[in-house]
């Protein structure tokens, strides 16, 4: 595949900055969380948003389906949900004179599910998600259905309310490119809200790009040029995740999968072209790191008991890993 052009970055850039300048007028003061957001999108990647009620979850997905002009279906996720009622059910039919099962799509079958509030829903409806966000089709009774393309799960989850809810599975959470945090607003941010915004109300946008645009940014994400050396700093820092790898890796019980490589490849790729470069540079991994590492590592009992979060873990594996590899002595090169 051939590298992408400084025209082709700069002509995708204004779509880009169209796209941001709109989101930020759905979410005030988040930009750095809308800007991870594009670039999670660009990267053909799944994002949970994990957050406190009323700060805007749902609404910035709603946004980036009307900015984006795709197709997007909200599902909300409770305990009594049957994997059918996301993935579709074969429904009895009377054609061309007999009577047989013809397959009625579910929400999954759009380009932009909200699914809100993941982890109320039960392990096994959880599971339903699985295939669709890794196979991007679902199988229902051995007949496997593809799902519109692009297709994006933007999950939301609150981190507070423990009671009736079902905790992601590590091998879920790996599907997920990003994990973003919402945190909440300062005061500025809180009287721009309440002078701007009326409760129960919608904030209009304007569509900034059509579904050949978007699928023509994807493809041209692919063409961003990763150096080797990138390359080599993305998979010696998911090496040094795992415990006794690194300083930084104690209190670690598990580390991340090739997958965060691979997910940490393809953010950077996508940031690069947010940031109108065409290759990819050590300043875009960091930059990604924390969202796609984060749900990733699984601490260890007393990392937990001492207060230690995988951000914590994320930030010391940045310091302690360099950019570049340590050069290797002549004499054991020739060996």
């Amino acid at each position: 595949m051939e590298n992408a052009t400084e025209t082709e970055v700069a002509d995708a850039a204004k779509h880009l900055r169209s796209l941001s300048s709109g989101l930020n007028q759905i979410l005030f003061g988040q930009e750095e969380l809308v800007d991870l957001v594009i670039t999670g999108v660009l990267a053909r990647g799944h994002i949970l948003l994990e957050g406190l009620p009323g700060l805007g979850k749902t609404e910035l997905v709603k946004g980036l389906s009307k900015l984006l002009r795709l197709g997007t279906k909200r599902v909300q996720f409770t305990p009594d949900l049957l994997p059918g009622d996301i993935t579709g059910n074969p429904v009895l039919q009377e054609v061309d004179g007999r009577r047989e099962f013809v397959f009625q799509p579910g929400p999954l079958f759009t380009n932009i599910v909200l699914a809100d509030e993941i982890n109320r829903a039960s392990p096994k409806t959880q599971s339903a998600l699985l295939e669709a966000m890794q196979e991007r089709r679902v199988t229902v009774l051995g007949k496997t259905h593809d799902l519109p393309k692009p297709f994006f799960v933007l999950a939301t989850q609150n981190p507070i309310e423990l009671e009736g809810t079902y905790p992601l599975p590590e091998a879920q959470l790996d599907r997920f490119l990003f994990k973003l945090e919402v945190t909440r607003n300062d005061v500025a941010t809180l009287q721009r809200i309440v002078s701007q915004r009326e409760l129960g109300t919608d904030p209009h946008v304007d569509p900034v790009m059509t579904e050949e645009t978007l699928v023509h940014l994807l493809e041209l994400v692919r063409k961003i040029y990763l150096p080797d050396v990138v390359a080599n700093y993305i998979a010696r820092l998911v090496d040094a995740s795992h415990p006794g790898q690194s300083s930084a890796s104690r209190g670690i019980r598990y580390g991340a999968s090739p997958r965060a490589a691979l997910a940490l490849a393809s953010g950077a790729k996508a940031r690069a072209l947010m940031q109108e470069r065409t290759n990819a540079s050590f300043e875009d991994v960091k930059a990604i790191a924390t969202a796609v590492l984060r749900h990733r590592i699984v601490l260890d009992y007393n990392a937990r008991v001492e207060g230690h979060t995988t951000n914590d873990i994320v930030r010391a594996l940045l310091e302690e890993v360099p950019f570049q590899a340590a050069a290797t002595p002549k004499n054991l090169r020739s060996a």
